[in-house]
């Protein structure tokens, strides 16, 4: 049997009350790999809040690796997150140290207290990216694809079951944003679940999975057309 990682049954999106997205339904099993698309502005970067706890879910049904997003309270979103990898547009590096104390800094967030399993964590996960000559560089001096591996390798560091990807790709050039749709489809087929929003509608095309469209304050799955 197939593990469900994410449940949602006629789930409502609001961002205060404005509602965003309604009737929403459906389920993403252990280890799939689904994009989110949808014009700017039609509620993917809501819907992916609402995963991770940003936004809070007033109406329907949703679990989400564990843990019910109807009655998630404050105090257990830290324990939410450190089940979920989540990468941003914009990398949300720390611009004051390097990349191996950017990971470091959120090992001990995360409650880890010995130095050398944070230097070996560190070490595996920027090999999963193929940064690990890169460690003692600082952000400003990574290309933005580089930025992103990083941000990937951040969200990998406590091993999560879920990772949300939102617009991943959005600020980088189309070269770069295929090597880091490289890095993810690696990470995916090494047995992680992914959720990806995006507009990229070139990459879906390279690297077809399943597809659930925002659409008119609905999300409904696409099936894509083989080019």
């Amino acid at each position: 049997m197939s593990e469900t990682i994410l449940k949602l049954q006629d789930v409502a999106v609001f961002q205060r009350e404005n509602l965003i997205l309604n009737d929403i339904t459906f389920e993403v099993k252990k280890g799939e790999f689904v994009y989110i698309i949808g014009k700017t502005g039609s509620g993917k970067s809501s819907f992916m809040k609402t995963l991770y706890g940003d936004l809070p879910l007033k109406q329907g049904y949703g679990h989400v690796v564990d843990f019910n997003l109807k009655t998630l309270k404050e105090k257990d979103i830290p324990f939410l997150r450190r089940k979920l990898g989540i990468v941003f547009q914009d990398f949300k590096l720390l611009s004051d140290r390097n990349v191996h104390n950017n990971l470091k800094f959120v090992l001990k967030a995360t409650g880890w207290k010995d130095a050398s399993k944070m230097d070996t964590k560190i070490e595996e996960v920027l090999g999963k990216v193929g940064m690990q000559t890169k460690g003692f560089k600082f952000p400003h001096e990574l290309s933005g694809g580089e930025q992103q591996r990083i941000a990937i390798a951040r969200s990998l560091l406590n091993d999560p079951e879920l990772i949300l990807a939102d617009e991943p790709t959005g600020n980088l050039d189309p070269q770069t944003s295929v090597e880091v749709m490289k890095v993810l489809q690696e990470i995916n087929e090494s047995g992680r679940t992914i959720i990806m929003a995006t507009h990229d509608y070139a990459l879906i095309l390279k690297y077809p999975h399943k597809t659930i469209k925002c659409d008119g304050s609905r999300m409904f799955e696409v099936i894509q057309k083989a080019v």
